[in-house]
């Protein structure tokens, strides 16, 4: 069974939410609310929902998600039964009416091909629930390798967002969340880890619509300097422990990017500067090498 989890503290979108699940056709699934000790309390709204979905709400007393919001998702997590799938689900996002169906409609080939990650097409709305003009739906293809996906979006031609993701528990409980400041690319690095980077599964007959707003983390612009410091985090992971998982032009551009980070977060250090030079030897890429070692030897002598 399916349980989607929604780590509450924003009421001024999560009607919608709400009624997203409600009319879901396929009703197989359970939702798991984890109120971060919001200034506003929802529960007269669940009320108007009982009986249209099974659903368990908890309310925590120290909001956790201001410190970690990883910290937040698991929590939440961890109020679920013995469910074997997991969706978090933003408390601002919509599903589609046949999101769940569809899961389940594709499960026997989701176990079949043992992917671990399954996605949904994606939308994106506005603050009034309107598809945003300069994005269109965005589909995948239905089986593709996690380091693939992840490079497309690198490179600005793909997307993703942590509601249009189900994941198994099993692997979650294998790898957990990494906790980078804002949970700024935790979930690029978990459908890294989740799939070992192997295969994603997509449906792309279901669309989730994600919301961009300025009420959102995603939206805000005061937080750059923590979204550049969870970016450089992860870069650091994806160089020393998944950069063999890409193919040699996706390595080029990755190790170059590491080394702009470092220079422009001045985290140029000998062990790092070392292990991208031997990378880039390793495949054969001198140019790159060349480029690389210039950048840090300016920005080293411009201290």
């Amino acid at each position: 069974m399916l349980a989607i989890v929604i780590p509450y503290y924003n009421f001024k979108y999560f009607e919608e939410t709400l009624d997203s699940l409600a009319n879901q056709t396929d009703k197989r699934f359970k939702v798991y609310i984890g109120n971060d000790a919001s200034l506003t309390n929802p529960l007269d709204l669940l009320n108007k929902y009982r009986g249209e979905f099974d659903f368990e709400y908890k309310i925590f007393e120290d909001n956790l998600g201001g410190v970690s919001l990883v910290k937040q998702w698991e929590r939440c997590i961890n109020l679920i039964g013995n469910e074997a799938w997991i969706q978090i689900l933003g408390d601002d996002d919509v599903l589609d009416v046949n999101c769940v169906s569809c899961f389940y409609k594709n499960l026997e080939d989701i176990n079949s091909n043992v992917c671990k990650v399954v996605r949904f097409g994606s939308r994106y709305i506005d603050s009034k629930g309107k598809a945003l003009a300069s994005y269109k739906d965005y589909f995948h293809p239905k089986k593709q390798k996690s380091t693939d996906s992840y490079f497309l979006h690198f490179l600005g031609k793909s997307r993703s967002s942590l509601s249009e993701h189900i994941f198994s528990k099993e692997s979650y409980q294998n790898y957990k969340f990494h906790d980078f400041p804002l949970a700024w690319h935790s979930d690029d690095k978990a459908w890294l880890d989740f799939t070992s980077c192997g295969n994603l599964y997509t449906i792309n007959e279901a669309i989730v619509e994600v919301r961009l707003s300025k009420d959102n983390i995603s939206g805000k612009r005061d937080n750059l300097s923590l979204k550049k410091e969870a970016r450089y985090l992860f870069f650091n992971d994806l160089v020393f422990c998944k950069i063999l998982h890409f193919k040699k032009y996706q390595k080029i551009e990755l190790l170059l990017e590491y080394g702009i980070l470092m220079k422009e977060l001045r985290r140029i250090n000998f062990n790092n500067v070392l292990h991208v030079v031997f990378q880039l030897i390793k495949i054969g890429a001198m140019y790159s090498l060349f480029k690389f070692v210039r950048r840090m030897y300016i920005a080293t002598i411009n201290k």
